[in-house]
């Protein structure tokens, strides 16, 4: 024994170590170190409650995340998927700084006796499910506290599983803390069994109310309306409005820049072949951060379906050789197959993003200044004529940050919201595609939409309001002819209708004809077997139902499996809490991010530094 754990202690740190790792990185966002795939360097790169968020905090944790993500991604990650990494290690910093500010203000700790007890009682199980510690393969603690005891285990392992625990365990009372209660009582857990266990079959006529009463039978005097509309208030409440004028610049690269990456990917190959090494040319020149530092080597599966162009490649290229740069996405690739087996290729890549060259970005640049400072006496029209720039005109609402022609435009519809005046333009923003600039030509205030753009609207809601009123005396007039001894059947063929019948079903499915969890479904497990009902109404719609068969919850097994069955809710109750703790959380938070505004910074100062 003593043997087996020294041979194995090595083994077993690395593993804690990594289960630490993830543990604080994917869970809570913690620092690690590693390479970043971003171009910002430095500085601050956001506020959550006036605490600063760094550049270094922000970084590791995208770096994690990036490489969790590449470990299961078959080739190279796009930069679509490469955005939703950053903004996901951005979200999990923030949570990182909210939780850390929550422990403190509840004032949670951890003792040294808590964190001596967890140690020798809950190892990680990342640990426990070593083979080291199992008998029968169920978790044998003797064999634990005999690890702990013995000589193999050094101050190094000790201090790593201190700091696990000193930095779980204030988060798990935090946790206990914010789902507390979760218990479901007997009668809920009976009610959710007996739902989704008790069948019915059911015969029905449905009528509809637009169908069975004419337009022209129905009138809706001006009275009326003006009577809905002040009972109706809240409906009729509407977001601000404004009307801008707006002139775009596209960031993206162009025909040309896409010419030039093409042109420097075939000008390395050229070098690879002459003699120069592949793990050289990648060290310096891919884009691909998380592989390069390695000589661009990755694993690809055939089959992954993400990127069959380099897959293709892959698979295809005789081994050892450079191929031509391959376009995936939005980049070029050079590919060197090193082996293959099955459906497994290792190969190595260098990426060249298609970027707009510095010139290209120079002039962009000078462009956008240049419209800001044509754009200061408050004429767009007159700036966009002398650059040759289109002017359109759009109605924007905050409501929907979208502006067609620019995607996202939060910064902008701030701007004509909260700061601009009829007649003034804006400074130029700026998004990951575009640069633009805005002329506020009107706006409405948030308030209740007039009485005369909503009339149309109200008429067609009295309309349809007393359609549904008089097929329910029309209905009520067939369910009078059953109760007098007239069948189901009887009253569809003297109406020219059919009996439709569902089932079986349970209260929680969707039933085609009669819909899902409404009145109709609930009648059908209200009333006894063959007995009808009266005029069902359910998503302005009529029915007449009756009951052709039920089944009951065996009220027995129900019992059985109670318990078990209370523990599984209760579980997903408390993920429930903790989830809406968390989103209240952040829901309530101070949050400033500035890395666009960073990444703006770097940019202009490389373009700045660099040789004309």
């Amino acid at each position: 024994m003593m043997r087996q754990m020294r041979d194995n202690t090595k083994w077993i740190m690395l593993i804690t170590a990594l289960a630490f790792a993830a543990l604080m990185m994917f869970e809570w966002g913690m620092d690690a170190s590693g390479r970043s795939g971003t171009q910002m360097t430095g500085g601050e790169v956001g506020r959550v409650d006036g605490r600063s968020v760094s550049y270094e905090e922000y970084i590791n944790t995208y770096q994690n995340l990036y490489q969790q993500q590449q470990a299961s991604f078959p080739g190279p990650i796009p930069s679509a998927l490469n955005k939703q990494i950053e903004d996901a290690a951005w979200e999990q910093v923030v949570m990182q700084k909210l939780v850390e500010a929550e422990l403190a203000r509840r004032g949670i700790r951890v003792t040294e006796r808590e964190i001596v007890d967890a140690a020798r009682y809950a190892p990680p199980p990342e640990l426990a499910q070593q083979e080291l510690f199992l008998t029968n393969g169920q978790f044998d603690l003797d064999k634990y506290h005999q690890f702990l005891a013995s000589p193999a285990v050094d101050e190094q392992f000790l201090q790593g599983l201190e700091a696990y625990y000193r930095d779980i365990l204030p988060r798990s009372k935090l946790y206990y803390q914010a789902t507390a209660g979760a218990y479901v009582p007997d009668d809920e857990l009976w009610r959710m069994w007996r739902d989704n266990r008790e069948t019915a079959t059911a015969s029905f006529l449905g009528f509809d109310p637009e169908a069975m009463v004419p337009d022209d039978a129905i009138s809706v005097s001006d009275a009326e309306v003006r009577a809905y509309y002040q009972e109706h208030q809240a409906d009729f409440e509407q977001p601000a409005r404004a009307t801008v004028r707006l002139v775009t610049m596209n960031r993206l690269p162009t025909a040309e820049d896409t010419t030039a990456v093409r042109e420097r990917a075939r000008e390395l190959r050229e070098q690879i072949v002459a003699g120069r090494a592949f793990a050289e040319v990648a060290a310096v020149e891919s884009a691909d951060d998380a592989t390069a530092a390695e000589g661009g080597r990755l694993s690809v599966v055939r089959g992954g379906g993400s990127a069959p162009a380099f897959e293709e490649a892959a698979f295809s290229q005789p081994v050892g050789q450079v191929g031509e740069p391959v376009k995936i996405g939005d980049g070029f690739h050079l590919i060197q197959v090193e082996s293959r087996a099955g459906d497994t290729a290792q190969v190595a890549h260098i990426l060249l993003p298609i970027e707009r060259t510095r010139a290209s970005e120079n002039g962009l640049f000078a462009r956008a200044d240049s419209l800001e400072e044509l754009t200061t006496d408050g004429d767009l029209q007159a700036a966009a004529r002398q650059l040759g720039m289109e002017v359109r005109t759009t109605e924007v609402t905050p409501v929907l940050p979208f502006v067609p022609g620019i995607g996202e435009a939060g910064e902008g519809l701030d701007w004509v919201f909260e700061e601009g005046a009829t007649g003034e333009v804006s400074p130029v923003f700026e998004t990951p595609s575009s640069y633009y600039a805005l002329e506020l030509v009107s706006r409405t205030e948030a308030g209740i939409q007039p009485l005369e753009q909503a009339t149309p609207i109200i008429r067609a809601a009295v309309r349809a309001d007393k359609k549904l009123a008089r097929a329910r005396d029309q209905v009520r007039e067939l369910v009078d002819r059953m109760r007098a001894g007239e069948t189901l059947e009887q009253v569809a063929a003297e109406t020219g209708r059919q009996v439709q019948t569902a089932g079986p079903f349970t209260r929680a499915e969707f039933v085609p004809g009669l819909g899902r969890l409404n009145p109709a479904i609930g009648t059908a497990f209200g009333l006894p077997e063959g007995a009808t009902s009266g005029v069902v109404e359910a998503d302005r719609r009529l029915f007449i139902l009756r009951v052709e068969e039920r089944t009951t919850a065996d009220r027995e097994a129900w019992d059985e499996q109670k318990e078990m069955q209370r523990q599984q809710v209760a579980q997903a109750l408390t993920q429930q809490r903790w989830e809406q703790f968390l989103r209240a959380l952040r829901e309530s938070a101070d949050v400033v991010d500035l890395r666009a505004e960073l990444e703006r910074q770097n940019a202009a100062a490389a373009a700045a530094a660099a040789p004309n």
